[in-house]
């Protein structure tokens, strides 16, 4: 995979170069710097906070609580971690790796991840509220409800097909 995205970062750059001259491809690198420096901050403190709870976590527990066997439980658990997640993907899917390497079920980490995306706490509250109001965001976060457990169950029998 990361040889893939290297070699479509030198086929970008490469038309990038032909189109624009070396000039915009040192301008492009620059901006891909500054990214890099904002994001990796987070990542550094996603990929700890991934490791902490790893290392807090035993495996026996994220079973217990989130595997296969934890069947509503863990489906609220794992929506209420999701909605309470802050950050972009670069907090979120660390985190979901270590459940997922830790014995959390499939389907629970699906439900994490929709939850996460659809009913994410601090983007309602820092970008929803802000600029679609309190009666929007209100229906929206209601139609929303269902969704972690809908994408959960529809994981849960794809995957059961495809076993």
């Amino acid at each position: 995979m990361t040889l893939f995205f290297v070699l479509l970062a030198a086929l970008a750059g490469a038309a990038l170069w032909i189109d624009a001259g070396g000039g915009a491809v040192l301008e492009a690198a620059l901006a891909a710097g500054r990214l890099l420096l904002g994001i990796a901050p987070i990542l550094i403190a996603a990929l700890l906070i991934a490791g902490y709870v790893q290392a807090l976590l035993p495996r026996e527990q994220i079973v217990r609580w989130l595997g296969e066997s934890s069947g509503p439980r863990g489906y609220l658990l794992a929506t209420a971690a999701g909605a309470l997640t802050p950050g972009g993907p670069f907090a979120a899917f660390p985190l979901l790796l270590t459940l997922w390497q830790g014995g959390a079920a499939f389907e629970v980490c699906v439900v994490y991840v929709t939850a996460w995306a659809t009913l994410g706490l601090n983007r309602i509250i820092v970008w929803e509220l802000p600029f679609l109001g309190p009666e929007f965001v209100t229906l929206r976060v209601l139609a929303s409800l269902p969704l972690p457990l809908v994408a959960g169950l529809l994981a849960r029998a794809i995957a059961r097909r495809l076993r």
